[in-house]
């Protein structure tokens, strides 16, 4: 959901773009950053063809360190959880601000990526979802140097691991617990140049594992089944009633289990999503969940009255909810950099991208959509359309230059946080 509805930034930042988009140096980069067009495509169709499936980004990653060692960065620097990045520093005593993409797909590994075009159109696993994203942030350094003006605050830039799936977050997860002097945080993610999106939607995440003895559907009827265990979980979890307000949902999104048609089964499972906006409701959205699992099992050996049925619960995922409000200096310095480059912005509804965990800790944080169109994403017909997609690298730009500040130029919009 996004609101599309006129919104008014402050008279200040107003300023600061209205300062931004007046300095020579930067209307030529912005020019620039349009004649940079087909190196930004270039570069996203070579990093598509490195897969990077969940859990296993190495070879991408490391590819990528070395994309931000040629374009000059100090300190560039791969951290244990295997996120990459490097920092441009400002002039001293301004706020600091990470923005990264992800390096992660949901592909796994064997998938074919690579890249065919049609028509001008790209088709590819990943070409939009992140791998855009990453191309954006490497024009966007491009552009920064391409300008050469002061930054007020440092900027570092990145790509981080684990966005996708069962990765929960782990990337921004493990920088933010190793950089406690962050003020900000940028996420290039997500369809549409004019997207922000500035709620983060929360999310717990399950593996359910029912186990029995198992045996022949015949010679041994009578004892329980761990799949029809399993289907009196999954009839009870889809009558579960949530709330339209706060945004509250589930999902039974994989289920498994059994041998052959002829055997009663020894282990069946599923994977859970849950997920809200609003951390109370989740937490009982997960009680209920977890109920009515315990449910299933007493239910299923009861009818045979048998104690066999066991099951095991894992959970791989919590990605906290978090907000902040729609006239935060980083929304609106978003906001005012968008309608200088693309025209009206939306505000997304939430959803969950790496700004949640920064944003839960209250740091500033915003996710940023893409230039150009895609569509068929997490899908192998993933397609990428680049007409015009300089813009999304034109109001990230602009963004950062607002948010950092320009010596001599305007102030930063975004304030240094107490340590």
């Amino acid at each position: 959901m996004t609101n599309k509805s006129q919104k008014y930034i402050s008279p200040s930042i107003n300023s600061s773009y209205e300062k931004l988009m007046a300095n020579q140096s930067i209307q030529d980069t912005l020019a620039f950053i349009e004649s940079d067009h087909q190196q930004t495509v270039d570069e996203q169709i070579s990093i598509t063809e490195i897969a990077a499936p969940p859990f296993k980004e190495e070879t991408r990653a490391k590819d990528f360190k070395e994309r931000l060692e040629a374009l000059g960065l100090s300190d560039v620097y791969m951290d244990e959880e295997g996120n990459v990045y490097g920092i441009r520093y400002g002039t001293g005593n301004g706020p600091r601000i990470f923005i990264s993409a992800h390096l992660d797909t949901v592909f796994p590994e064997g998938t074919d990526v690579r890249v065919s075009e049609k028509d001008g159109i790209l088709y590819a696993p990943g070409i939009s979802d992140d791998t855009r994203g990453l191309a954006e942030l490497l024009a966007v350094i491009r552009a920064v140097k391409h300008a050469n003006l002061p930054t007020v605050g440092d900027i570092i830039f990145g790509g981080t691991v684990g966005e996708e799936g069962a990765g929960d977050l782990r990337g921004v997860k493990a920088f933010f617990h190793e950089h406690k002097d962050i003020d900000g945080f940028i996420s290039i993610d997500g369809p549409g140049a004019d997207n922000i999106v500035y709620l983060g939607a929360g999310s717990y995440r399950y593996t359910i594992t029912f186990k029995g003895d198992g045996g022949h559907s015949f010679g041994d009827f009578g004892i329980p089944s761990a799949t029809h265990a399993l289907g009196r979980a999954i009839s009870a979890i889809s009558d579960m009633q949530t709330k339209a307000e706060p945004k509250t949902t589930f999902t039974v999104g994989e289920v498994w289990g059994g041998t052959s048609v002829n055997a009663i089964a020894q282990e069946a499972g599923m994977t859970v999503d849950l997920r809200s906006n609003d951390q109370a409701e989740l937490d009982q959205l997960e009680e209920n969940f977890l109920h009515l699992v315990d449910e299933a099992v007493t239910a299923e050996n009861s009818r045979w009255g048998s104690d066999a049925i066991k099951v095991e619960i894992e959970k791989f995922g919590n990605r906290p909810p978090a907000s902040q409000p729609s006239d935060a200096p980083i929304v609106e310095a978003a906001y005012g950099a968008i309608e200088q480059i693309v025209g009206q912005p939306s505000l997304a509804g939430a959803v969950s991208t790496d700004a949640n965990y920064p944003m839960s800790l209250g740091i500033p944080s915003v996710t940023l959509g893409l230039g150009g169109k895609a569509g068929a994403a997490h899908t192998q017909n993933e397609w990428y359309d680049p007409a015009g997609a300089y813009v999304g690298v034109q109001k990230n730009f602009l963004t950062l230059l607002g948010l950092v500040g320009v010596e001599g130029v305007c102030e930063p919009v975004l304030r240094k946080r107490k340590r």
